[in-house]
């Protein structure tokens, strides 16, 4: 009875299923390595660094440019007053007028209209600009009384044909005399080129040379005044 027992026993033990040992394991496949992919990605890092860089030192790239801050008309200058210095991001495509280059565009006349809060470029200058098309430059020898008291470059303007009562003369004479010194309307809007005053002139004299830009034609009746004596400036809103 006691060997059957045993018997028995190790046959229960024979049909448990046996444990797989560790060498039976079946190995995994080794993994691929792509050091080529591994190396665009590096590269493609590096460069879009390189991009962002390049992208903040361009913008953060600034300069000194000189701003109009009021109107200026063709023919006119920039002055100490209507300009100021503003700092811009640097673009070589467009023909700023640096800070550097104030003192020498001063000499130059605007060849077209720049409205004030505009950043002029190089292009609206020229040392002698042409006249405008349908436009001309009448010269004026004007007098102390003939012109009021800050006339400057670019103010807007009228002017008048006046005159006085001769010393002598028929009486349809003094009639006419009479009807100028009213004053006529020449030019309803003229704008102001140039002024040369006393301060241009060895003596002081009180008197004036004013350039206007008026229509052309408007330039012979505003002429044949101005070298008889008898035009006067008016300023007139819009200065």
């Amino acid at each position: 009875m006691k060997i059957q027992e045993r018997t028995g026993a190790g046959a229960g033990r024979s049909a448990a299923p046996a444990q797989p040992s560790v060498g039976d394991r079946l190995p995994s496949p080794p993994r691929e390595r792509k050091p080529a992919l591994a190396a665009l990605a590096v590269l493609l890092i590096l460069v879009g660094a390189l991009g962002a860089t390049m992208l903040v030192l361009q913008v953060g790239k600034r300069v000194e440019v000189v701003k109009v801050t009021q109107d200026i008309p063709p023919g006119g200058r920039i002055t100490d007053q209507n300009s100021s210095i503003v700092m811009v991001a640097d673009d070589p495509d467009i023909n700023y007028i640096k800070e550097s280059q104030l003192q020498a565009i001063k000499g130059y006349k605007t060849v077209t209209m720049i409205p004030g809060g505009t950043l002029p470029v190089g292009e609206m200058f020229a040392k002698e600009p042409k006249v405008p098309a349908g436009k001309a430059s009448v010269g004026l020898a004007l007098k102390e009384g003939q012109y009021y008291a800050d006339i400057k470059n670019g103010d807007h303007v009228a002017a008048y044909k006046v005159g006085t009562r001769g010393s002598s003369g028929s009486d349809s004479t003094d009639k006419d005399s009479t009807s100028s010194s009213s004053g006529n309307g020449l030019i309803a809007n003229a704008s102001v080129e140039n002024v040369k005053g006393d301060s241009d002139a060895t003596v002081s004299t009180g008197s004036k040379s004013v350039t206007l830009l008026v229509d052309e034609g408007d330039a012979a009746a505003l002429a044949s005044a101005s070298s008889a004596g008898e035009v006067a400036l008016v300023r007139i809103p819009g200065n």
